[in-house]
């Protein structure tokens, strides 16, 4: 398998990110970018929802700071982004 192919799940909170990325990645790899590769080797992204909205704001400002503090990370910290989005 590649990263060619990857399942991606969408949560509504950190509580959703800590509990798919810790039984996703256990026996796993933790990758980078809220990537990981489970113990079979199948790529999965563990995205929170606020990531897309950041991402697509129309202030092209917010949404770089946003991903510069996407690139730092392995399992991704929605108060990290909101903090890096709003400025703080």
């Amino acid at each position: 398998m590649t990263e060619a192919i990857s399942l991606v799940v969408r949560c509504e909170n950190q509580q959703e990110v800590d509990h798919f990325w810790e039984k996703l990645s256990a026996g796993g790899q933790e990758v980078q970018c809220g990537w990981l590769k489970d113990r079979f080797g199948l790529s999965w992204q563990v995205v929170p929802d606020v990531l897309m909205e950041m991402l697509q704001d129309k202030d092209p400002e917010k949404s770089k700071r946003a991903m510069a503090a996407l690139l730092t990370m392995k399992k991704l910290d929605i108060g990290v982004l909101k903090n890096a989005f709003e400025g703080r």
